[in-house]
């Protein structure tokens, strides 16, 4: 008698084409079970194996569970010894959608969303802190302990790092009743049309109050009344500046990074899933991977001319548009279609890849005429990344994609989700 911990032992297997066969499987390997098509392969994993150790596993639940369970027949087998738990992922379950995983074909997935929207600790993709969350009441006692007989202005954020020239929103400041602004960490009155360089980034808070921290019940009142005022506008962060040290400090109702002031949303399973815009990565939209451009590809032979079809999504020389924009390249950088690519302008192969919108004139010394010319090109690599993105057809996605490869996200290096979900970790793990 062998011993049933190291081996499954089946004696007297009789399902479906098996003919009364007796097998000693090895536990805790992995076994590979082969043969001709018929042969029982499956007759033995599935009809025999796995039948048998669910079936033990529901005569474990009580009369009342199995009832709505229904019944399951023993597989016709002598007696098998040494069998575990059975878990069967079968082959016809498995899912060619490139967002189908192990994890989400198990449903493991959805408890591991869940485990982390409860019980994850956030820390600040910035400085590394862990994230902070408090009440009204608590900032209120904070600000009365921390900034104490000192004066400070108290802030609601609008703006955070984006371009613009925001004359709309001083505009509607100004309407609601505030009188200064702080830009770019300088506070500023609001005066009429004001507005900012637009091709720079902005910070935008609007100042909400500035008070004295005094040890009294009209003090604590008014700084109920602003902080309520300063969450309203800040979107549930504000910020307190003391006067004096300038130093900035940051209080939100949401998970908020005590010194750098980025804010997190309250966690849900939605922030987790790669299927979900909420927990995406906005780069590869939770695929992973992201398709790019190989020159390579687009280019496999340089010493080729264009005329000759060096370039391998255009082919040989023909008269269509693009080789018409191609000739009006040509004159700009004085190359011909003849040419070898590898001796082509730098210059000239930016715009060829990647297209270029500007008009230009071209004396002709023997006619003694000026020619004016436009180039309206998308250039050859925009273009095949267009198609791949936006074209319904799969045949044209197929040819896109022959020139291009499949490389891991750079923003979220593979594992699918945003930046904020993966700061969010149970024992230092994402």
């Amino acid at each position: 008698m062998l011993n049933t911990e190291d081996t499954i032992e089946i004696i007297g297997a009789r399902a479906h084409n098996l003919k009364n066969i007796d097998v000693i499987i090895p536990r805790e390997k992995l076994v590979v079970i082969t043969g001709l098509s018929g042969s029982g392969k499956s007759s033995l994993a599935f009809d025999t194996i796995y039948a048998e150790g669910q079936r033990r596993y529901i005569e474990t639940f009580s009369a009342y569970a199995r009832q709505f369970l229904g019944g399951l027949e023993r597989p016709d087998v002598d007696k098998i010894d040494g069998l575990s738990p059975v878990i069967a992922i079968e082959q016809k379950t498995t899912s060619k959608s490139p967002r189908s995983t192990v994890g989400t074909i198990t449903e493991i997935y959805d408890f591991l969303r869940l485990l982390y929207a409860r019980a994850a600790d956030a820390y600040s993709y910035n400085t590394g802190e862990l994230m902070v969350s408090y009440s009204d009441e608590q900032i209120k006692n904070l600000i009365l302990t921390d900034f104490k007989s000192k004066r400070i202005n108290i802030l609601a954020p609008v703006i955070r790092s984006r371009k613009g020239h925001y004359r709309e929103l001083f505009e509607q400041i100004s309407k609601q009743g505030f009188l200064k602004v702080r830009v770019d960490g300088q506070i500023r009155d609001l005066e009429f049309g004001m507005k900012v360089d637009r091709y720079k980034t902005h910070d935008i808070e609007i100042v909400i109050d500035r008070m004295a921290i005094e040890a009294d019940e009209d003090t604590e009142k008014r700084l109920s009344e602003s902080i309520n005022t300063a969450m309203y506008h800040g979107n549930d962060i504000l910020l307190v500046i003391e006067q004096e040290s300038q130093e900035v400090r940051y209080y939100s109702r949401s998970l908020m990074c005590p010194s750098s002031g980025i804010s997190y949303p309250n966690p849900e399973p939605n922030n987790f899933s790669f299927n979900s815009p909420k927990g995406a990565c906005p780069t590869c939209n939770g695929l992973g991977v992201v398709n790019e451009i190989n020159l390579s590809k687009i280019i496999p032979n340089p010493k080729i001319s264009i005329k000759a079809g060096g370039f391998a999504p255009l082919g040989e020389y023909k008269a269509s548009w693009i080789f018409k924009q191609l000739e009006i390249i040509v004159q700009k950088y004085d190359f011909k279609l003849t040419d070898a690519i590898e001796t082509i302008p730098e210059e000239a192969m930016q715009m060829i890849l990647h297209g270029g919108n500007e008009k230009f004139s071209v004396v002709s010394k023997v006619m003694g005429i000026t020619k004016d010319y436009k180039i309206d090109f998308e250039g050859i690599s925009n273009f095949i990344k267009n198609q791949y993105d936006e074209s319904g057809s799969s045949a044209i996605k197929r040819w896109a994609k022959d020139f291009m490869d499949e490389n891991s996200c750079p923003e979220c290096n593979g594992s699918r989700l945003r930046q904020e979900s993966l700061y969010f970790k149970i024992n230092k793990k994402t």
